[in-house]
């Protein structure tokens, strides 16, 4: 089957709570130190003004209510009755460590929720942070996801990230050593860079000793930066055939044992400038099993050990 040919989370989640495990994602109205004026005021360039998030924080939905309607929603659709609370939207290490804690222990009250799930950037996370989510670790396993996006310093310059790719290294090191599970965020067609480039990055992220990656395509979303770069024709998108080469790629190069989190991008339809092909995100992971099985390559085919 396709699907043995890399560790999918799902599967991972089956084997750790025997039996289907959803997501629940929250917007805790947190803010970005790119967007406030702290490093920026603009984001990195792909970003737009709700931080690839749901916005409902900002419509008034407390992280009680958003926990209680995504219980409610998954567990009368697919019939599933564990979860985890994935706080998804900007920074959400980037606060008084007080409220952060607040937040973290409001989101898993519910017996439901059998872990937490952190979204945030590499710069963000103090050692006061850590020790919060390593406390409640020890009840309830704790996901750090920090986006890295790639390792070339001249790309995360040019998609003013705002911090070099060694501070990802060095947080995802000392979060390690606390056990928390660490998952690297790496997006596939950045400006400037080649399948051999992201390649690159892959292979750094399977020496850092991490559980876990997400691999998004890089997708344009109106009112971004990016936007304005692909409307004046500065920025090409990615190609669906461009994407499967890469996720190949990437797949290749990691340990068969690193958890795979994500293999497409999920971008809101009512906000997608470009490439539309994204939309049909089941299409795409067909189009991926398929070259994979035709190429009869594997995750970690190409892993280096040394």
């Amino acid at each position: 089957m396709a699907l043995s040919r890399y560790r999918s989370l799902s599967s991972w989640l089956k084997e750790r709570f025997s039996g289907p495990v959803r997501k629940i994602t929250i917007d805790s109205g947190l803010g970005c130190p790119n967007r406030d004026g702290t490093l920026g005021v603009g984001g990195c360039i792909f970003c737009n003004s709700r931080g690839s998030g749901t916005n409902a924080g900002n419509r008034g939905l407390s992280i009680a209510d958003q926990i209680d309607q995504g219980i409610e929603f998954f567990s009368r659709r697919y019939k599933v009755n564990k979860f985890i609370a994935y706080f998804q939207s900007y920074t959400n290490t980037y606060g008084n460590p007080k409220l952060l804690e607040r937040l973290y222990y409001l989101a898993i009250q519910r017996p439901e929720i059998v872990g937490l799930s952190i979204g945030t950037r590499p710069d963000c996370v103090s050692d006061e942070v850590i020790e919060i989510l390593s406390g409640i670790n020890k009840d309830k396993p704790v996901w750090l996801e920090l986006g890295l996006q790639s390792i070339h310093n001249r790309t995360l310059k040019l998609i003013a990230r705002g911090h070099e790719s060694w501070v990802f290294f060095k947080t995802a090191d000392r979060a390690l050593k606390r056990d928390l599970l660490v998952v690297a965020h790496i997006i596939l067609g950045l400006p400037g860079e080649t399948t051999a480039d992201t390649t690159l990055t892959a292979r750094a992220v399977a020496k850092s000793g991490i559980h876990g990656i997400k691999i998004h395509p890089l997708y344009v979303i109106s009112g971004t930066i990016l936007d304005e770069m692909y409307r004046n024709k500065k920025y090409i998108p990615i190609t669906m055939k461009q994407a499967i080469q890469g996720s190949i790629a990437v797949l290749e190069v990691l340990p068969p044992n690193m958890v795979i989190h994500r293999l497409t991008s999920d971008p809101h339809p009512e906000e997608l400038v470009a490439p539309v092909w994204m939309l049909d995100k089941a299409c795409v992971r067909n189009a991926l099993f398929a070259e994979m099985e035709l190429r009869d390559v594997f995750q970690g085919s190409k892993y280096e050990t040394k």
